[in-house]
């Protein structure tokens, strides 16, 4: 477990998950201004993408708004519902229920049909109970709310034809 914890305290892993929670942080927010607008990110060490219709100066606000926010202490902000984390929890353990299903079921393919309603089962309670666990890897793992020296450096509108994105650049130590 240490081993882990030293791994997610490391420098640029550190800059990825506190731009992660900038990220969530902002589509929050920019989800609350425009509600029927599709918003997606995506973080990476030297800062994060919002992808989406919106206009360039709803990003800066809100960017500088999530920080604060995040500053101040509403580390709630970081996680995100809709944040790959948890779609790839809950993939990874319901193909892990699946294959424990499936052990042993034989070479014949009515063996494995027979199995069918166990995998079925087995697959569902592992989807509910990714839930909990995809959230506190979320939260402790592939996000940090603690942003330590955390400055926002630019924004730039890198909008390509109808798809509308930018790119926040960040520095935090």
């Amino acid at each position: 477990m240490e081993l882990i914890r030293a791994f997610l305290r490391q420098k640029q892993v550190l800059s990825i998950r506190r731009n992660h929670a900038v990220e969530h942080a902002t589509i929050h927010i920019l989800s609350q201004q425009h509600p029927t607008r599709a918003i997606s990110g995506y973080s990476d060490m030297h800062g994060f993408w919002i992808i989406g219709a919106i206009p360039g100066e709803d990003i800066r606000l809100a960017v500088d708004e999530a920080i604060k926010r995040l500053q101040g202490g509403e580390s709630r902000l970081a996680y995100h519902p809709n944040c790959g984390t948890n779609f790839v929890t809950t993939g990874v353990m319901a193909g892990l229920a699946a294959w424990l299903a499936m052990l042993g079921s034989g070479r014949k393919m009515s063996d494995k049909l027979d199995r069918l309603p166990t995998v079925f089962i087995f697959s569902t309670l592992a989807v509910i109970a990714a839930q909990p666990l995809a959230a506190r890897v979320q939260i402790h793992g592939t996000t940090s709310s603690d942003l330590g020296e955390y400055h926002l450096l630019r924004i730039e509108d890198v909008s390509r034809g109808s798809i509308q994105a930018y790119r926040i650049i960040t520095t935090s130590r």
